[in-house]
């Protein structure tokens, strides 16, 4: 049984989080653990208050499951302080923890900050040379990289920058590209250029799928699967995620989490 490990914050709306995370490791047939960094008071429409958790608890959680369990792969989401990162980052490496995928979180889909502005350096400096994987959307990947990103050269351009601070592999997601029709996924190895590009589908329904996104890729790794070949797996779980979108609440509703299994279990009745 192979095992992934979440250290992300809590979205009591279920649609993001260690929730989307779990969800998602289940889905793919992973062992799903987790370390809280925050808890937040959210739904649909937005964050109503985030409490996060000390950078101890952080690590005490960390250290619970390196000294029992191990993790086979490990993502991270919202982790809020620099002392939660720094926290992080000491015991993926004491604890020699590999196939690290980090997904950066700074805002909310509604707008709140999820991450401290002082917080960005701590990320760049400790946690992304411990990356194999790094998720960022656009204006994430502005943030890091400290440029404007409008067109295909502009995401190259960050992407290498993204890999010069040590991340070994970079996908930076199309969602907010201004093609209304189609959305690109740029995967930089270090050596040459990916896109992965599929049809946006028009729906507010998108609440919860960067956590996703990199859950997969975490859950893929997890199992021994290529980064590439994970990557192309993230893209198809998330775009049937969305496809087949759930209208709860009255803001951004979640991603459908067991669409893509429920696709492969029909393809394979039908071949049967």
């Amino acid at each position: 049984m192979k095992k992934a490990l979440t250290i992300a914050g809590s979205d009591s709306g279920g649609g993001a989080g260690i929730q989307a995370d779990l969800k998602t490791f289940q889905e793919l047939g992973v062992f799903g653990m987790s370390a809280l960094t925050a808890v937040t008071a959210q739904n649909t429409v937005g964050v109503h208050a985030v409490y996060p958790m000390t950078s101890e608890a952080v690590a005490k959680q960390m250290q619970a499951l390196g000294e029992d369990m191990g993790a086979d792969a490990v993502k991270t989401g919202m982790l809020f302080s620099t002392e939660i990162i720094e926290a992080v980052s000491a015991n993926l490496k004491k604890y020699k923890w590999e196939n690290v995928v980090v997904d950066p979180v700074m805002i909310a889909k509604g707008g709140a900050s999820l991450l401290q502005q002082e917080a960005i350096f701590a990320m760049k400096t400790y946690l992304l040379p411990l990356a194999e994987v790094i998720t960022p959307n656009i204006p994430e990947a502005e943030v890091l990289t400290g440029m404007k990103i409008q067109t295909l050269e502009d995401k190259r351009e960050a992407a290498v920058r993204l890999y010069e601070l040590g991340v070994r592999n970079v996908v930076i997601k199309g969602g907010h590209d201004e093609n209304e029709i189609e959305s690109t996924d740029l995967f930089f190895d270090g050596n040459e250029f990916h896109n992965f590009t599929s049809k946006r589908i028009q729906t507010k329904n998108t609440h919860g799928t960067g956590c996703t996104f990199s859950a997969v890729i975490t859950a893929e790794l997890a199992k021994g699967t290529s980064v590439y070949d994970a990557v192309l797996t993230a893209k198809d779980f998330i775009q049937a995620a969305i496809e087949d979108g759930i209208a709860i609440g009255h803001g951004h509703g979640p991603t459908n989490h067991w669409a893509y299994g429920k696709r492969k279990y029909i393809k394979e009745l039908a071949r049967s």
